[in-house]
């Protein structure tokens, strides 16, 4: 259990950030970007989850601790992506169970017609605005990939996340029904 006795630490000033390692990083590296956009997505689904009516607020807790463990994943450098006792790494088991709600809740959803504007209910709207936060954050640690090593299962659970709050988002909008078509060309 994490136990703070101050929330601050003064280490910062200078501008790096430590990491699990107990190395330091400019605050500004790509490895710190990653990790501060998949707070960023959590904190957006934080804020989906006040207006979700459709009962899969327990998956996005869920999914939320998940985030933590991926910034913990995210913020240990390294090579071996085996978890062990004292470092927390994204497991294939994680990505598959995202697999496996993506699938139930699409499984009562309408047929995709046309693709989709961001929006209809209060709760999707949320729900897509957490979709491009956890896009940013995928783009942000393919970025880290190109340079350093990143654990696989990480990279394909954010690729996961999207696909899953886009499918919540149109759960939220009555299984579909409820979804704001684009149509091309509208303003012409």
């Amino acid at each position: 259990m994490v136990s703070l006795t101050r929330i601050y630490t003064r280490t910062g000033d200078d501008g790096t950030t430590g990491l699990v390692d107990g190395s330091r990083l400019p605050k500004y590296a790509a490895r710190i970007e990653a990790v501060g956009a998949v707070d960023e997505a959590n904190s957006v689904i934080g804020f989906a989850v006040l207006a979700i009516e459709a009962g899969h607020a327990a998956d996005l807790a869920r999914i939320q601790n998940d985030l933590f463990d991926l910034g913990a994943d995210l913020a240990t450098p390294g090579t071996d992506f085996a978890p062990s006792q004292m470092v927390l790494r994204i497991v294939p088991t994680q990505v598959e169970w995202l697999e496996q709600r993506i699938d139930a809740l699409d499984a009562d959803l309408a047929p995709l017609a046309s693709f989709i504007l961001p929006g209809g209910s209060e709760a999707a709207a949320r729900l897509h605005l957490a979709r491009t936060a956890a896009r940013r954050a995928e783009r942000a640690m393919v970025a880290l990939a190109a340079a350093e090593p990143v654990n696989p299962a990480a990279l394909a659970y954010i690729n996961r996340l999207s696909d899953y709050l886009f499918v919540a988002a149109r759960a939220e909008n009555a299984g579909g029904a409820g979804d704001v078509l684009w149509v091309p060309g509208a303003s012409r």
